[in-house]
């Protein structure tokens, strides 16, 4: 095993714990940054370019009748055949949280159109589901099982926001496990079916799952409703003959206890478990070898890499799976020093060897850390966010650059800001006041000055009000500065001019008027 420091020459504040890496063909792509997609790349979707320990992000493209794919963090993902035969490689993208910190229950398609030496073109699709359609979730897996000449999907755990039922004003946005079903997913019809497995008890979060033929092996993961971390080993196989499939889980001994564990193939048989947490406050520094060989799996321990004294004492790390056995790591910057970086990166390359693209086994596991919103110290820290700046990139190829310019500020443009010095709304405890709010308040531009956003509710603005105010094109002004509004736009007060009364007027002249004949008659009385 071999750890490499990737130089980063402009900073990439695009990389965000909650990221996945793609592979197309050996090419990396990145997807699920934090915060909605700019103009320099409205995809979202970047090319993962790392030559010679430097890396750059080169905008992707899509189809024109690709849907709209949002930035989604945390999210299930997994390649997919439609045989094992096939050469065309998919991959299917399930749930996650989008920047408004929403959970998505969708499923989206992506698969490449057009390639090149210089550009691909993908193409998204989303999938309508029917059935016991899975809720709104991340931190789970998908994988996608094969038997009989058919395949079938496989989602498998998660965390979800708490029914509304049971939300409180101080846990309004907490999230809890998410049922122990598995759900098959048919990619091809668009069904989706729930199965309660006895062996499956309790709900797993940021597990670690491997698809083989028609069997799925689940490892590790962390249970929010007992905050542990057990050494979990399940065998799920699914059939699928003629009729109804059938699913049957068996518990196996020898597991290990991890969560957010980063999963690689190094060959056609073997994979690797890298990073991770196997305590609430220990992350795991030890590394294991997967062998899977007739239907039997094998864990053990292998050669620890050379960590760096930085990878040793940072409290919280991050990543995702490159493919052909390489790791892509991230550790928090040493805030001590003067001039550091948010993050630094490196890559761990795991086999010296070529993984064999023909291989039956696919792999899937969540590649980066636990969410910064919920509550264990390293996974779910506020650690994981930051803020940098970042230079555009080198404008050396065809292209199109990425510039930091395009990004707002998400402290001054969020939901959850101080909106002025009586603001009371805090992400803790704030509850829907208005029938339009679902799981953030409603805000209202104040056209003062360079313009600012605050919150409707702050402004004690009545539900009518704000939606005239919202369909309407009128200038609003919040409270602190109305009062300032009104003084520019109100004219000074001019006195009007004083007009004679119709009778002074007539008085000085003779008050008639004169027709033509009268006109005639005194020409001639005066000639």
């Amino acid at each position: 095993m071999s750890l490499q420091m990737i130089t980063v020459n402009n900073n990439i504040a695009l990389i965000q714990p909650g990221f996945s890496l793609m592979n197309f063909d050996g090419q990396v792509f990145f997807f699920g940054q934090k915060g909605w997609p700019r103009r320099s790349c409205p995809t979202g979707v970047f090319h993962f370019d790392v030559k010679h320990n430097n890396l750059r992000l080169k905008p992707a493209a899509f189809s024109k009748d690709s849907c709209y794919l949002p930035p989604l963090r945390y999210p299930a993902t997994c390649t997919f055949k439609s045989s094992l035969e096939s050469d065309q490689q998919q991959y299917i993208i399930h749930g996650g949280k989008t920047p408004n910190n929403e959970l998505s229950d969708k499923i989206y398609v992506m698969s490449v159109v057009c390639k090149n030496n210089k550009k691909v073109t993908f193409q998204c699709t989303e999938k309508d589901l029917v059935g016991d359609v899975p809720e709104a979730r991340y931190g789970h897996s998908i994988d996608v099982v094969y038997s009989r000449g058919k395949s079938m999907g496989v989602l498998f755990g998660g965390r979800s926001y708490m029914p509304s039922t049971q939300r409180t004003t101080e846990k309004w946005n907490s999230v809890a496990d998410c049922l122990p079903h598995v759900f098959l997913v048919d990619f091809e019809f668009g069904c989706a079916t729930s199965y309660i497995l006895p062996e499956l008890q309790d709900g797993l979060s940021f597990h670690v799952s491997i698809a083989r033929n028609d069997t799925i092996y689940i490892l590790g993961g962390h249970s929010l409703a007992n905050n542990i971390r057990p050494a979990n080993l399940y065998r799920i196989r699914v059939d699928l003959p003629l009729g109804s499939p059938a699913v049957n889980c068996t518990v196996l001994p020898g597991g290990i206890s991890v969560s957010s564990g980063i999963l690689t193939q190094t060959n056609n048989d073997e994979f690797v478990i890298v990073g991770g947490y196997q305590h609430e406050n220990q992350k795991r520094m030890v590394c294991n070898i997967i062998c899977l060989e007739d239907n039997k799996i094998e864990i053990r321990e292998m050669e620890t890499p050379d960590w760096t004294p930085d990878i040793k004492h940072s409290k919280i790390w991050f990543g995702s799976n490159m493919g052909n056995g390489i790791v892509f790591l991230g550790i928090p910057g040493d805030n001590k020093q003067a001039v550091s970086e948010a993050f630094y990166f490196y890559m761990l390359k795991c086999t010296e060897d070529d993984v064999n693209e023909n291989h039956k086994t696919f792999t899937n596991s969540q590649t980066s850390t636990d969410d910064p919103g919920d509550s264990t110290p390293f996974e779910d820290s506020e650690e994981f966010c930051f803020s940098t700046e970042a230079n555009s990139f080198d404008g050396n190829d065809e292209f199109d650059t990425y510039n930091e310019d395009d990004e707002e500020d998400e402290s001054e443009t969020g939901y959850w800001i101080t909106c002025c010095p009586t603001c009371d709304v805090d992400i803790n405890t704030w509850v829907p006041f208005y029938s339009t709010e679902l799981n953030k308040p409603a805000m209202i531009y104040c056209s003062h000055g360079d313009g600012h956003w605050v919150h409707a509710q702050c402004m004690d603005l009545a539900e009518r009000t704000l939606i005239h105010l919202s369909e309407g094109s009128n200038k609003y002004y919040c409270n602190e500065h109305v009062e300032i509004a009104r003084a520019l736009q109100t004219p000074k007060r001019v006195l009007p001019l004083k007009k004679p009364p119709m009778k002074s007027l007539r008085k000085k002249g003779s008050g008639k008027i004169l027709t033509p004949a009268k006109k005639s008659f005194l020409r001639r009385l005066f000639d």
